[in-house]
């Protein structure tokens, strides 16, 4: 799939989704040094809602559940990278893990990159609003990884980003963990599954 994006002519998005902490990031950033220019990186986390957004909603202990992004303002940027027009720069937002926050505008997609890579936790959900996201992805992977291992890399983030042992080990079990049964409820719904 990969190399005939590449060569084909035609623009390709392709989704990495797993549970948090399984190493979406590490695959695509992988995929994008072996691509070199012929791809690009757009992650999922910059349309978390920002933690102003959460509070005003009540939803900041569940940071990173699926209600908790811009589901339509994603869906929508993936139509227009879908459909973008030759000489045309489109502009995306990312996730600042030192701040918490998104950064909005800090990718810039150009027009004659043939794949665009996606990675986040829910694109296989299959619930309408993350249906839009789907529909604009021609392959989503999932990457399958150990528990134990995830939960380890997960708990080794949130220390370097800041949270001690014990509030890492609360935020996991309290927020991470019940996100990853649901991402991992929808496994069967991936063209192809890695096991790492």
């Amino acid at each position: 799939m990969i190399a005939a994006s590449v060569h084909c002519g035609q623009r390709k998005i392709l989704g990495i989704v797993a549970p948090p902490g399984a190493g979406k990031s590490t695959l695509a950033e992988a995929l994008l040094q072996a691509l070199g220019a012929q791809a690009q990186l757009l992650p999922m986390d910059g349309f978390h809602l920002s933690n102003l957004q959460l509070q005003r909603l009540g939803r900041s202990a569940r940071k990173g559940a699926a209600d908790t992004f811009d589901v339509a303002g994603y869906a929508s940027l993936l139509q227009r990278i879908r459909r973008q027009q030759a000489g045309e720069t489109i502009y995306a937002p990312d996730f600042d893990r030192t701040r918490d926050e998104p950064l909005a505008a800090a990718i810039a997609i150009d027009a004659s990159t043939p794949l665009v890579i996606t990675e986040g936790n829910y694109l296989l959900q299959p619930d309408p609003d993350w249906r839009q996201v789907r529909q604009w992805l021609d392959q989503v992977w999932y990457l399958d990884v150990d528990p134990q291992t995830r939960q380890q890399q997960l708990l080794e983030r949130h220390m370097r980003y800041g949270r001690t042992r014990a509030q890492a080990l609360a935020w996991i079990a309290q927020t991470d963990e019940p996100n990853a049964e649901q991402i991992q409820r929808h496994r069967h719904l991936a063209d192809w599954v890695i096991a790492r």
